[in-house]
């Protein structure tokens, strides 16, 4: 494993981890922005590939940078990550926000992408998810630990968070955050609901796998419908059961599907 920090040209340093061999595969997180929320998924992909994660901007070991946080910038700090470490191609499995992220990759630098995974994810504003993170956006502002608590509970499955609850987070939603912290979280929130991709989502025209679960209570899986439906080329798979961290709840199920899916129809279009 090999750790690095990529400084972008708003100097931002963004704190990437590398694992394993093979054909490259970045894996971008959601709105939480850690590069741990893919560690077990991570350690078993990176048996086959070359895994890079990653800090957001901001957020964990990675500092913010100077520019306003839009999924446009994130997108670039991936691009910024791959050109720094010399990766001219790679998959790109995007969850949640990170979905947004690979959305707008595929939009403006296709010839870096071998395959694309939208993870949980949407293509465009919609009443849903507009009023569940306003709604989250002020509990985040108003009881922070609520905030935490809450996307754990909306984010795994009841029975899963049951049998995990000491390691799920929620045992330590109370740690209180700085007042950097909440206004970056805040920012992402808001870089969230304003990323629109229903004007060119069915323009990239790679290998692209859209997946989600049934029972997603933040992203539901009529979002995943949707954004699927706009690309005339993508597969679809949808987890009868959990949740909208199904990487998390599901690894085994997860690693599988994605690997399957670059051992045929990414590999027959290399």
């Amino acid at each position: 494993m090999k750790n690095l920090v990529v400084t972008t040209k708003d100097g931002a340093a963004l704190s990437v981890t590398i694992r394993g061999d093979g054909p490259p595969l970045m894996l971008v997180t959601g709105l939480g922005g850690t590069a741990a929320f893919w560690t077990a998924p991570a350690q078993q992909l990176a048996q086959a590939h070359t895994v890079i994660t990653f800090d957001h901007r901001g957020i964990g070991a990675s500092t913010r940078g100077s520019l306003p946080v839009t999924v446009e910038l994130l997108a670039d700090d991936c691009a910024a990550i791959l050109d720094a470490v010399g990766i001219r191609k790679t998959v790109l499995l995007g969850h949640s926000l990170g979905g947004a992220i690979g959305q707008k990759i595929a939009l403006h630098s296709p010839h870096a992408l071998a395959g694309l995974v939208l993870s949980g994810t949407w293509m465009a504003p919609n009443r849903f998810m507009t009023a569940l993170f306003n709604a989250r956006r002020k509990l985040l502002a108003a009881d922070p630990s609520g905030y935490a608590a809450l996307t754990m509970i909306l984010g795994y499955p009841p029975s899963w968070l049951h049998q995990h609850w000491d390691s799920s987070g929620i045992a330590i939603s109370a740690a209180q955050l700085s007042a950097t912290a909440l206004a970056i979280a805040d920012e992402r929130i808001g870089a969230l609901l304003a990323f629109d991709g229903s004007g060119h989502a069915g323009s990239y025209s790679g290998p692209t796998l859209v997946q989600g679960a049934q029972d997603d209570l933040i992203v539901p899986a009529f979002l995943q419908d949707q954004l699927a439906a706009s690309i005339p080329h993508a597969r679809q798979l949808s987890f009868a059961a959990g949740g909208h961290f199904f990487p998390i709840s599901r690894t085994d199920d997860f690693v599988r599907t994605v690997q399957d899916w670059i051992r045929t129809d990414v590999a027959n279009t290399a």
